[in-house]
């Protein structure tokens, strides 16, 4: 048996990354039947001679969107101009992350285009690491090598806020199309169809993913209702001091997250992310809120 890690899947085979070199395999029937899929950044182990994935090994962490395991960062794009990035996108993607202690980067990008930047504002104030770029002037762009560099990350976000275009700027080798921007729809189209790990040099390994639109958030893994508060870093120093212990700060008196709503200490798009999210949770029937919480 060799040990490697999955760079790209596509297709049934994935491309296993080993100290022999890339080797292209197969996934082993069992696995499948075990409901077992291989997602990049999957460290694994594979029969060399069958070329097949015999195991995958813990994982730290997974996604279903993006499909990718194992990640030290999840890097979340955004932009204030075409195509405007709605917050709830950025707060669904990242309430995942939170809830499997992922750290969350957020990327602002295409600061050459706009005047004002409300997403950088409303998520420095939030607490997140909030970065500045523009593929075109290079703004921010060793700022976010530093920040990803040694880590396995991926770079996520609605399609057209230029995350090939970044990844070209990080590492000019890589020559990853890049796509146009429908000003009719307001939306890019898709140029990134699959998910791969690319090598940035330094340790740095980075999964370019498929851009997604609002209707595909319904895809995303949902976060038990119970667990969802704790998603949400900006609300943690009022957690446990409302009125009520099983208080879901959403209208009951005496609740603190609304009391620093109400003071300005949370942000209004953040809480209405929340609320949106505590009811798509509450729709989870009771039968599978218990296999989650197995």
């Amino acid at each position: 048996m060799t040990e490697g890690r999955i760079i790209k899947a596509l297709s049934g085979f994935c491309d296993v990354q080993t100290d022999a070199g890339v080797i292209t395999c197969k996934i082993r029937g069992r696995l499948r039947k075990e409901g077992m899929t291989p997602l990049v950044g999957d460290s694994v182990q594979i029969s060399e001679q069958e070329k097949m994935v015999e195991q995958i090994l813990s994982r730290r962490n997974s996604f279903v969107r993006p499909p990718v395991a194992n990640l030290d960062l999840l890097v979340i794009f955004a932009a204030n101009v075409i195509p405007v990035t709605e917050p709830y996108l950025i707060d669904r993607v990242a309430a995942i992350a939170g809830d499997q202690g992922v750290p969350v980067l957020i990327c602002v990008n295409k600061q050459d285009l706009q005047t004002e930047d409300p997403l950088s504002e409303i998520y420095e104030k939030a607490g997140f690491a909030v970065i500045r770029t523009s593929a075109s002037t290079g703004e921010g762009i060793d700022a976010l090598r530093q920040a990803i560099a040694g880590k396995l990350c991926a770079f996520t976000g609605n399609s057209g806020v230029g995350k090939s275009s970044v990844l070209n700027a990080l590492q000019p080798n890589l020559q990853l199309p890049v796509g146009d921007v429908s000003e009719k729809l307001g939306r890019g189209r898709h140029t990134t169809r699959h998910v791969e790990l690319l090598d940035l040099g330094n340790g740095t390994l980075c999964a370019d993913t498929p851009g997604f639109s609002a209707f595909d958030t319904d895809q995303m893994e949902a976060i038990l209702r119970e667990n969802l508060q704790y998603a949400f870093s900006d609300f943690a120093p009022y957690l446990g001091q409302c009125q009520f212990r099983d208080c879901a700060h959403l209208k009951e008196p005496g609740c603190a997250v609304l009391q620093a709503l109400e003071d300005g200490l949370i942000q209004p798009t953040r809480h209405e992310s929340y609320r949106r999210l505590y009811e798509k949770a509450s729709q989870i029937p009771d039968w599978m809120r218990k296999k989650e919480t197995k």
